[in-house]
């Protein structure tokens, strides 16, 4: 008998082949794995590698062969097929989940081999759950009828916590500083509810890319990481992350200058066009809004084939870069078409549109790159591979995009509470890509102990193909505050125009069409409230400019955000009146950008038109988030010889507030930081000042003001604000709130 691996020592005649020991296999099928026909002359070789054959097919436990006088017989044993697949051992990661890891399958014939790539598998997913030490054993049970059970028996071992991520060669910035940047975190006193403290050698990845924009958008053009290390602890529960960075010089802006090989090409123009500013940090986004706007003015004048491309000098002496930008011609390629594979529901329209090219428009790889970008910020697809290549001929370019829908919907029930309001509960429902189409719905309704709030939105954000979004709301706001001798009810209906006026500017068109309800208004309320109850029908036309660089201006470290806006009530309806507010926002980081200087300054005036008085649903009132350390609607004009001493709010009123947030000293992972804070603001101006007992209510300017501390947590339920003010200036009225917390989560 030839067993697998022996040599016979003569050849043989094959005149016939018999397969013994088969159950399910046919004796054909064994036949034409060995590849001997009938009447074959074999040598022992030939014989051993029909063996061979018949063993790599994987069907069999066993094979072997032994010649006869009339030919050859083979025996073999049959490998045993699945019965069932188990997986014990694990809590943390359920069976559905490991499952669809596994390539072996019930009735199929088992594969050692197999066997240990679906245990590979399963381990992978453990590491990716920062379980290093977890291991996966596959064993069988044998059954009747040649059947095994496959079991992969799991021991899960203990998370990898990052237990220190240190940096080396940084000299501008803190350790501290740093860690805010990557993604990867330490772990903290919470490290059992907080997974980001978890080793995923995927995110280091992400981490060196985040450290690199970091470092190169505040002007360090040669900034490198040169390493990154990982080391496991002793007993595998955790690591120690090491970066290893070059920071190297910190250059600004040196000469700005444009030329071009066009020449009937008015320079002027384009050096009009360029924004950068010879001093200012270099920043490589910076770099690319240039030129971008500059090819965007040379298609405005007609050059198709346009090129803005930087040419930068390094003046190591001053640490500047000087840069040209050099107009030139750039090869004439056409988009032949664009193909979009991979979307199931989104329509192609919705993709395309992130284009600014479109098929026979001039090649431009920055407009390509830039669309390729918008794509992914839809928050649409989970991937999207933007590709370029060689049309039907030389001067034609195919635009592939590939992409991988994810879901958009999200059903969310939340919590929150603050002093202002109470506990409150958030119920929300939202689909971003409605019906593939790009449009979003949502529908919130949110209830607190002093108000509660529904409301029904639907966005199309390219109205009539062009960035242009438009919109429409409906919702019912109901308020009923302790402290006041009223309640109020807003059901509105409101339709909104929004689109770019600016690169970094929007405004925002809107109409109102709304029922204002004022109620239940006590007995001893003030006159100036008790005129207003009833119902009233407002509808209005607003707008609200935008001009937001509050990040993305020429420093990276500091921005401003304004808005101003206006509504005019009056379009029909009960109600007559023009409101203008405004709001600016301030920030800077300082310090190696280890505390952030804030400064908020809002206002507002409302004038009643046509002897109409101002509702008061329609005034303006301080809450705790505009002046701390005072109660919500706690400060203003009163009418004090009224039975209840309501705050009245009124027609004009400021505020300003001051705030540094800086860090503790504490450990990053914990995400606690403090904040100190001055706040100044006052509400004033009534129309209507006969007060009870016609006595006139005090309607004058007054300033309020208070200083105060604040504890920032970021928390596994959500982000906890505690807020410890003391009112400085302040009327003996006033209502007072020295300590405020708020906290919100979604789940």
């Amino acid at each position: 008998m030839l067993l697998q691996g022996q040599v016979a020592a003569a050849q043989t005649r094959v005149n016939a082949i018999a397969v013994e020991g088969n159950q399910r296999i046919p004796d054909s099928t064994v036949i034409s794995l060995t590849g001997i026909a009938p009447g074959e002359v074999v040598s022992d070789g030939q014989i051993n590698d029909a063996i061979q054959a018949v063993m790599a097919s994987g069907l069999f436990e066993m094979a072997s062969a032994r010649p006869t006088g009339s030919g050859l017989v083979i025996n073999v044993v049959e490998r045993p097929t699945i019965n069932r697949i188990n997986i014990e051992g694990n809590r943390r990661l359920d069976d559905e989940r490991l499952l669809e890891l596994v390539g072996s399958q019930p009735r199929r014939v088992y594969s050692p081999a197999q066997a240990e790539t679906d245990a590979a598998a399963i381990v992978g997913a453990y590491e990716a759950a920062a379980r290093l030490s977890a291991t996966v054993q596959p064993r069988i049970i044998r059954r009747s009828d040649n059947r095994v059970d496959l079991v992969f028996e799991v021991t899960e071992g203990r998370v990898v916590e990052n237990e220190a991520i240190n940096f080396v060669g940084n000299r501008a910035f803190s350790d501290r500083r740093l860690r805010r940047v990557i993604d990867t975190k330490q772990a903290g006193i919470l490290r059992s509810l907080i997974q980001r403290d978890t080793f995923v050698a995927e995110r280091i990845a992400f981490d060196r890319q985040l450290l690199t924009d970091f470092y190169r958008s505040r002007g360090y053009v040669d900034f490198q990481v040169l390493d990154v290390t990982s080391e496991l602890s002793r007993e595998r529960d955790a690591t120690f992350i090491t970066f290893t960075v070059r920071e190297g010089q910190r250059f600004a802006v040196g000469d700005v200058t444009v030329s071009s090989e066009f020449p009937d090409t008015d320079l002027d123009a384009y050096r009009r066009a360029v924004r950068l500013r010879s001093g200012e940090t270099w920043n490589p986004t910076r770099i690319e809004e240039q030129i971008a706007r500059l090819e965007r003015l040379a298609l405005q004048q007609g050059f198709d084939f346009l090129r803005a491309e930087p040419r930068v000098t390094r003046n190591p002496r001053d640490l500047t870069l000087d840069v040209e930008f050099a107009l030139v011609r750039g090869p004439r390629v056409f988009v032949e078409r664009i193909d979009i594979e991979g979307n199931q529901t989104t329509l192609d329209r919705v993709i395309r549109r992130q284009f600014d090219t479109v098929e026979g428009d001039p090649f431009n790889p920055r407009e390509i790159r830039n669309g390729a970008e918008r794509i992914r910020a839809l928050g649409f697809f989970s991937s999207a591979d933007v590709n370029t290549r060689e049309g039907s001929a030389p001067d034609q370019v195919i635009v592939d995009v590939d992409v991988e829908e994810q879901p958009t919907g999200n059903l969310s029930l939340g919590g929150s509470y603050s002093t202002d309001s109470g506990f409150g509960v958030a119920v929300g429902f939202s689909e971003r890509n409605f019906l593939g189409r790009g449009q979003s719905i949502s529908v919130d309704i949110q209830t607190a102990d002093e108000n509660s709030r529904t409301e029904l939105s639907f966005a199309e954000p390219a109205f009539l193909g062009r960035d242009l979004t438009f919109g429409i709301s409906l919702s019912v706001v109901t308020t009923d505050f302790d402290s006041a001798a009223f309640q109020t009810r807003n059901t509105s209906l409101s339709p909104y125009l929004s689109f770019p006026m600016t690169e970094n500017g929007r405004l925002r068109v809107y109409y109102e069409l709304a029922e204002e309800e004022i109620f239940d208004v006590d007995p001893a309320a003030s006159p100036i409230i008790a005129n207003d109850e009833g119902k009233a029908l407002k509808s209005a036309l607003g707008y609200s400019y935008t001009l937001d660089l509050l990040r993305g201006g020429l420093n990276p470290n500091r921005g401003v955000r304004l808005t101003f806006a206006q509504e005019f009530a009056g379009l029909g309806g009960d109600i007559d009146y023009i409101k203008t507010t405004t709001r600016a926002v301030a920030e800077r980081d300082v310090l190696n950008e280890e505390v952030t200087l804030r400064a908020i300054f809002e206002g507002g005036v409302i004038e009643a038109l046509n002897d109409q008085t101002v509702r008061v649903g329609d005034r303006f009132f301080l809450g705790s988030r505009q002046l701390r350390g005072f109660a919500s609607r706690g400060a203003g004009p009163r009418d004090t010889a009224a039975g209840i001493s309501d705050v009245l709010g009124g027609n004009k009123y400021v505020s300003a507030r001051f705030e540094a947030d800086f860090p503790l000293g504490l450990p990053e992972e914990y995400g606690i930081s403090g904040g100190v804070f001055a706040d100044f603001a006052s509400v004033w101006d009534l129309d209507d000042t006969t007060g009870a007992a016609s006595q006139q209510v005090d309607d004058g300017f007054e300033l309020r003001s208070s200083v105060g501390v604040s504890i920032f947590w970021t928390t596994p339920i959500g982000p906890l604000r505690l807020n410890f003010a003391k009112p400085i200036e302040k009327n003996p009225l006033d209502e007072e709130n020295t300590f405020d917390i708020t906290i919100s989560t979604q789940f």
